[in-house]
């Protein structure tokens, strides 16, 4: 598929990005980072298909 434009946006371990990113839940861990995806996201020619679902750090108690 990647030949015609389609391809998987990589989240685990990025900084969260509402563009991209759409936050399901919060746990304990780094803030602001995605600590896992939870369903894959994909663009198509520099266009958003679907965006990442991911769990987010929310920083330590």
């Amino acid at each position: 598929m990647e030949n015609y434009g389609l391809c998987q946006l990589q989240a685990e371990g990025e900084e969260f990005d509402p563009n991209f990113h759409e936050a399901i839940c919060q746990e304990e861990g780094e803030e602001g980072k995605v600590i896992e995806e939870l369903q894959r996201g994909y663009m198509l020619n520099d266009r958003l298909l679907r965006p990442c679902k991911v769990k987010v750090g929310k920083g330590e108690s």
